[in-house]
């Protein structure tokens, strides 16, 4: 991974945050049940990330345990904001596979993200619409409680 792929300082800690495990201090090699602990996926799925190719290698102890680094914490903090996004499990490897070849596929990768891009603002104009039809449905039935607690 590039530096690109890494998400900014600011942003590192976001998941680790949102689980209320921060890293610790100085520290830069995790196992599995810390990465569990500090990004709320399972052990299971982070097996998969790396069976897919979702996640680039992960290095190993003598015994063959994985230890995650903290650019493994960064990517793995990309990889669910993309899934948040609703970004096929396809794409992602795609992307994976991009950042792994190199520089040269800066522009590819770039195509990739700004197609997304548009579909997220798709769904986005999309939940806005179907927010204000709840919001609409919401006034109806306080309007309609509101004059039947009158009477």
């Amino acid at each position: 991974m590039t530096v690109m792929e890494r998400a900014p300082v600011k942003a590192r800690n976001t998941c680790a945050e949102d689980t209320g495990h921060p890293r610790p201090t100085g520290q830069d090699r995790y196992s599995i049940s810390e990465v569990v602990a500090h990004t709320g996926l399972t052990a299971h799925t982070l097996r998969w990330y790396e069976r897919i190719g979702l996640m680039p290698h992960v290095d190993r102890t003598h015994t063959g345990q994985r230890r995650f680094t903290n650019r493994d914490l960064d990517w793995l903090d990309l990889v669910g904001k993309l899934r948040l996004t609703g970004m096929p499990v396809a794409d992602m490897v795609r992307y994976a596979e991009l950042v792994r070849e190199g520089e040269h596929t800066f522009a590819e990768r770039e195509e990739l993200l700004t197609a997304h891009r548009e579909n997220v603002r798709e769904r986005i104009a999309e939940l806005r619409s179907t927010l204000e039809v709840l919001d609409h449905k919401i006034d109806v039935y306080a309007d309609a409680r509101r004059a039947s607690e009158r009477v």
